[in-house]
């Protein structure tokens, strides 16, 4: 898969992820599924995105961002099964790991490729 198909997959699963969670607001039924949609596409993104490199710390961010990724669909999951606001925690939990590595990885591969 091309860097492009990459960013296009990454970059529809994360609009399904922002029109599944407004309509969940809204409670509509078939909310939770688009969410789902999204979160699977934007999940296989990361997962296919790998690191082959030696740096520790790199290495620990993708983690953080692969756990990240698999609460955005266990998240939908919650959506699903509880009809309640539960899945708000989980979903913020994401947020936070996906914020954070979105910015530290960009920083440690420069530093890294700076060495």
């Amino acid at each position: 898969m091309t860097a492009r198909q990459s960013n296009i997959l990454a970059m529809t699963g994360a609009v399904l992820l922002f029109i599944g969670l407004a309509l969940q607001f809204v409670k509509l039924v078939f909310a939770p599924y688009v969410y789902l949609a999204g979160s699977i596409l934007f999940a296989y993104v990361q997962v296919r995105s790998g690191y082959d490199g030696k740096n520790i710390v790199i290495r620990r961010l993708r983690r953080q961002q692969l756990m990240g990724a698999m609460l955005l669909v266990f998240t939908g999951v919650l959506m699903l099964l509880w009809h309640r606001n539960e899945w708000i925690a989980c979903l913020s939990i994401a947020a936070v790991l996906e914020l954070y590595t979105a910015f530290r990885i960009p920083q440690e591969e420069q530093k890294e490729k700076n060495s």
